[in-house]
């Protein structure tokens, strides 16, 4: 099915907006998308009809607050594939979900001298957290390289796994690269050590079509804004046997069974990992995002946003002196590029004056800037609502600015 893509920009109002009195050209969706009216409309209608604490209450709006939370724990289930709703596990971003998964699973499977096994193009997100563990617990982060196209080597992380090895915590999407990474293959070879896999799928969910049980991953988290839904909501799923074993991360109202001074037990899944009032009205929202992108298609999404990357991609490597950084053919819809003589700030700051929003920096992923030697790039990540007459915008914008320098 082809989009039809004035049709949707319809529906995101920002995308109308001027900015130095030149129309908004949004090539930073990988660091967050831009939000429906029917996500907005969700929070504005639940915030004014039925704004009560869930799960809490027997009066009326609570029950209806409670039963719109629980329904979307529904959609992002099935937006997944999960077995079961309670393997939904609400955070508040990526981040959390990640931090929650490796205090709690080093807690319950960890050893001093265990080790955890990442990549070389990870997020700061999947590799602060398990320094953490580093100097709490004594476990061991190692680390699997990649080559100079930004693509993972596998025969080297299979290398890695050693009896230590307790849990293989790789990203699904590079955020800097676009690099698509091969993780059936890398599950099925875990899997067959018995080693458990985290996928951080924070720059795939909105791009690819998931299946959790197809994969068989036994954790993946991802958060809501970058999946046209709201700020301050992060997934994770779990696998059940696993979410039992481990400790909860946080304590407090909601996650408990019965509290004594004595002793307190623990509720069951998945409140025993939502400590506290849970951001109820945000959760409503996202229940709506997927349900938009459900109806637009994935598929649809992804073949769009194909079309979007290769345009650009073969527009930038026009331009003389220009390194593109992820150069794999399987990748995402994001470029992250440098010109030779350029800072990527003053690149990003111009193109800004152009009314042209693209991130700069090392894109919370330092270890990778590191790996090639720089400090950071350009990146320009597209959405389905972007156009190629964007891409035009952006491709003359680069050109203008490197004829200035």
């Amino acid at each position: 099915m082809s989009l039809n893509i004035n049709e949707i920009r319809k529906d995101f109002p920002i995308l109308s907006t001027s900015i130095y009195n030149k129309p908004l050209v949004y090539f930073d969706n990988g660091a967050t998308t831009q939000k429906p009216r029917c996500v907005v409309e969700a929070i504005e209608n639940a915030y004014y009809q039925v704004n009560a604490n869930v799960h809490r209450g027997v009066h009326t709006l609570s029950q209806r607050a409670t039963d719109l939370m629980e329904e979307s724990r529904e959609t992002i289930k099935d937006f997944i594939n999960a077995p079961h709703s309670r393997e939904v596990i609400f955070t508040k971003g990526t981040t959390e979900s990640m931090n929650l998964v490796a205090h709690s699973f080093c807690q319950q499977y960890c050893n001093e001298g265990d080790e955890i096994i990442v990549t070389a193009m990870e997020h700061h997100a999947n590799i602060v957290p398990w320094q953490l563990q580093e100097q709490i617990r004594g476990v061991k982060l190692r680390v699997a390289p990649i080559n100079d196209k930004g693509e993972l080597l596998i025969d080297e992380l299979e290398k890695l796994i050693t009896p230590k090895t307790k849990l293989i915590s790789v990203a699904h999407v590079s955020n800097v690269l676009g690099t698509i990474n091969p993780i059936e293959k890398i599950i099925e070879i875990a899997h067959s050590h018995d080693i458990p896999v985290l996928i951080d799928a924070a720059q795939s969910v909105q791009h690819l079509p998931i299946d959790v049980q197809k994969l068989d991953c036994d954790f993946l988290v991802f958060s809501m804004h970058k999946v046209y839904g709201p700020t301050g909501i992060g997934i994770l799923y779990g696998k059940e046997k696993y979410l039992n074993e481990m400790p909860p991360y946080q304590g407090g109202g909601e996650m408990i069974g019965h509290v004594s001074f004595a002793k307190t037990t623990f509720n069951e899944l998945p409140f025993k990992f939502e400590a506290g009032t849970p951001n109820y009205i945000d959760i409503i929202g996202s229940g709506e995002a997927l349900k938009y992108i459900k109806k637009i298609g994935l598929d649809s999404i992804k073949s769009y946003e194909d079309e979007l990357l290769r345009y650009c991609t073969d527009e930038l490597l026009k331009i003389d002196n220009l390194h593109i950084y992820g150069t794999v053919e399987n990748k995402c819809s994001v470029i992250s590029f440098l010109v030779k003589g350029i800072h990527h700030y003053d690149m990003g700051m111009m193109l800004d004056k152009m009314g042209i929003a693209v991130r700069t920096g090392h894109h919370c992923a330092q270890p990778l800037m590191d790996r090639f030697e720089i400090e950071g790039t350009v990146r320009a990540s597209f959405a389905f609502y972007n156009t190629i007459e964007e891409v035009d915008i952006f491709i003359s914008g680069v050109k203008r600015i490197v004829s200035m320098f």
